[in-house]
């Protein structure tokens, strides 16, 4: 009777462990608690987590708390089939809101900011507010804006007499085309970091775009003219290598250019002896350049439990990171809101080069179309092969073209169930 007894408690005291840790991951079941899902699992989490640390320590009525979650999208998908669990507020990515709208899993954002008046698009970054903006309901507010960019080493100008490049902040294809044979052996002109940002940027720059009459467009004489520019570089030897790190080899001095991303300010800034810049992302002409962009959007996913109360406190927190996100720009992102980016503060950060005048930050382009994740997939899988010569270029547009199209069709499919 005593062994059944302490099973009982055993099972008891599991169910009750369980039970918390799955309250600990889940939603916003707890009234005086904001559930705040992001999917930000590198560096830039910490600072998230200081963001929400600061707020909290103003006593407001509800708390946040913010939950890093890998994997984010495929667990959103399994808390709205649910119904249990589904965080109170999310980050998300631009490129996402087309989608989620169309599936009726948003929630517009006008109730939760209804009670802060100066949040409103004319304090963001244009394209950061717009993106979402569907239909005239606006979905989500944005944090930020991060950014294809270009770094350079400022020595390796120097010592190739190409600081020149720098002066109207467009380097030109030809610009670097123009440095053939003259660069010592292992040592290049630019890398291949990002290089599927590179290209979409390369599509805008030649007055492209990636769909026509809402269907994707992928196999498309811009396509082909953006790839055809991007490999000229590599055709001349002036990349880095198919399969070497860029990256890397930027860190390390051998690499003039690395177009990476805002975010690799920081980990380029630990590294001893690199002396390095930013600027825009290369193109064919001056006349015109485009730094590929996305941004993360804080947004409401559909949950029928969250109170009005709760909706009110997601206001006055995204009111607080309005005015407080400096602390975000140590994450190497381009802070949405103009209260910071305007301030002398924000100077300091390199990435305030992007919003230093109307052209940069026209510049920064988010696509906005509901079948660009796709795209950017098939992209990002063929680009480094069709750049560095591995494989034919018109039969890999083919490719990609249908890539595209068979994810649409799986999706709708698995949609329709």
């Amino acid at each position: 009777m005593k062994v059944l007894k302490k099973n009982w408690v055993i099972s008891l005291l599991m169910l009750f462990v369980l039970s918390t840790v799955l309250s600990a991951c889940g939603g916003g079941d707890d009234k005086k608690t904001i559930t705040f899902w992001t999917p930000l699992t590198g560096d830039d989490g910490a600072y998230m987590d200081q963001l929400v640390k600061d707020y909290n320590a103003t006593n407001p009525e509800i708390k946040v708390k913010h939950v890093i979650t890998a994997d984010m999208y495929t667990k959103i998908s399994t808390v709205l089939n649910s119904g249990k669990g589904v965080p109170d507020l999310a980050i998300i990515h631009a490129d996402r809101v087309p989608g989620f709208v169309k599936q009726g899993v948003l929630e517009s954002i006008d109730t939760a900011i209804a009670g802060q008046p100066e949040i409103k698009a004319e304090n963001y970054l244009p394209q950061a507010w717009s993106t979402g903006t569907i239909d005239n309901t606006q979905y989500t507010v944005p944090l930020d804006i991060h950014s294809n960019t270009m770094y350079y080493n400022k020595d390796l100008l120097k010592k190739y007499n190409a600081e020149s490049f720098l002066d109207d902040d467009v380097v030109t294809i030809d610009e670097m085309l123009s440095l053939q044979g003259k660069m010592e052996e292992n040592q290049f002109v630019v890398n291949d970091a990002l290089l599927g940002w590179v290209i979409l940027a390369q599509v805008q720059n030649l007055n492209g775009d990636i769909q026509e009459d809402g269907k994707p467009a992928v196999n498309t004489p811009v396509m082909k003219q953006a790839f055809e520019n991007v490999k000229k570089i590599a055709d001349a030897g002036l990349m880095t290598p198919f399969g070497e790190d860029g990256y890397l080899m930027f860190q390390s001095g051998n690499v003039l250019f690395s177009t990476d991303g805002t975010w690799a300010s920081t980990a380029h800034a630990g590294v001893e002896g690199l002396n390095f810049g930013v600027t825009n992302i290369y193109s064919p002409t001056p006349d015109k350049f485009t730094n590929r962009s996305s941004s993360h959007l804080f947004a409401m996913l559909k949950n029928e439990k969250r109170t009005d109360e709760k909706e009110a406190g997601i206001g006055a927190f995204l009111e607080f990171i309005r005015e407080n996100s400096l602390e975000w720009a140590k994450a190497g992102q381009i802070v949405a809101s103009k209260q910071v980016n305007e301030s002398p503060e924000y100077e300091q950060y390199m990435q305030s080069f992007f919003t230093s005048n109307e052209k940069e930050i026209e510049s920064l382009y988010i696509y906005t179309y509901e079948y660009y994740p796709y795209i950017a997939e098939a992209v990002d899988t063929y680009c480094a092969d069709i750049v560095h010569g591995n494989v034919d270029l018109d039969e890999t547009l083919v490719t990609m073209q249908k890539f595209v199209e068979d994810k649409i069709a799986e999706n709708s499919k698995s949609s329709t169930k």
